[in-house]
């Protein structure tokens, strides 16, 4: 599913790819960095041949790049580029990711189809709005919660989880916060953001997460 899938890549040690530096490709801008709990970072830029709305996000690991998505104004993932394989949005989704819509009524479900290398992914659940927001390093965030399943081609539930993420509104984008397994809940993987970077600020556009990366083992419960 949407959330869970990068926190399962890092959880589980996945191997990045090769590329070791970073920087926007030609005709493209960056606009953020953000630099987050569990040795995970994200570099956010746009492109002039994009929509608008839509942008690009790298998540890196301690091992580097592993993970680019590109994902539009309501957040929904058009296309992922993981050290898994390549994934692509199947449009129009039944019920698609909504920004405006989680916003607007605090409430935001979703069903819609991913096409992978192996086959569709099926992905139901929903994000809500607790009410509460959350400053982090000047940045005011809205707190959400999520449920969602992950269903194979052949309808049979092969992922569950919940969490709760912050959301943007200026940048309408989800950053990550705590997730776990619907069959393990007290395992809890906490990647909150510690530090947003702007252009010309020190550590714009890093390729290496600094936050949590020398623990052998990480106790991400709270």
């Amino acid at each position: 599913m949407k959330h869970l899938t990068i926190l399962g890549l890092i959880a589980t040690g996945a191997p990045a790819f090769a590329q070791q530096n970073f920087a926007p490709p030609e005709g493209c801008e960056g606009v953020l960095t953000v630099q987050q709990k569990g040795c995970v970072m994200v570099n956010v830029w746009s492109c002039e041949a994009d929509d608008p709305g839509d942008q690009w996000i790298a998540l890196i690991g301690g091992g580097g790049l592993f993970s680019i998505q590109k994902v539009d104004d309501e957040f929904q993932w058009l296309e992922s580029y993981k050290v898994t394989g390549d994934e692509r949005l199947r449009l129009p989704a039944d019920d698609p990711a909504s920004l405006t819509e989680l916003f607007a009524n605090q409430i935001d479900t979703w069903d819609f189809v991913i096409e992978t290398e192996e086959g569709i992914e099926r992905n139901v659940g929903f994000d809500s709005l607790t009410g509460e927001t959350t400053v982090i390093d000047g940045e005011e965030l809205l707190n959400t919660e999520f449920q969602g399943r992950t269903l194979d081609g052949d309808g049979n539930e092969v992922e569950t989880g919940s969490g709760r993420q912050y959301v943007s509104q200026t940048h309408r984008l989800f950053f990550f916060g705590e997730a776990w397994d619907e069959a393990t809940p007290d395992n809890i993987i906490d990647m909150s953001p510690v530090e947003f970077i702007y252009p010309d600020e020190p550590g714009f556009f890093s390729a290496s997460p600094k936050y949590e990366c020398n623990v052998n083992e990480v106790d991400y419960r709270p």
